[in-house]
């Protein structure tokens, strides 16, 4: 399974990337494989504030409904229209297909690293 060396990760099986202080935030291809057919992507609003940890929206799958954790503090800023029409993207391009962007506050958190986050997910099914 794919885990890209520049992201960060969380725990919770986001992925980050931070540039020129906004963190565009997706879903990893662990997540996306567990969960099973996407069928609908429930981001946070632009404008929403969010907080490292807390959960900000949802992912639904043919499978389950599972929460978005936000790995940032900050305030949305983008959501991915394409996901509207497309969710299930995110199932064929989960590095590609991210879920909203987010105005930093501050510094990222701690996030794992792709290394970190592989370790994580060896055990888990």
């Amino acid at each position: 399974m794919s885990v890209p060396k520049e992201l960060g990760y969380t725990a919770e099986h986001e992925w980050v990337s931070v540039r020129d202080g906004v963190a565009t935030v997706g879903i990893t291809a662990f997540a996306a494989e567990s969960l099973g057919d996407i069928v609908y992507v429930e981001a946070p609003a632009v404008g929403t504030a969010v907080t490292a940890g807390q959960t900000c929206g949802e992912v639904e799958s043919t499978k389950s409904v599972s929460d978005i954790y936000s790995p940032v503090d900050g305030e949305v800023v983008e959501v991915n229209a394409d996901l509207e029409g497309e969710p299930e993207s995110v199932n064929s391009d989960p590095y590609g297909a991210w879920l909203f962007r987010v105005r930093l506050s501050g510094e990222p958190g701690e996030l794992l690293s792709a290394q970190e986050y592989t370790k994580l997910t060896e055990g888990e099914d």
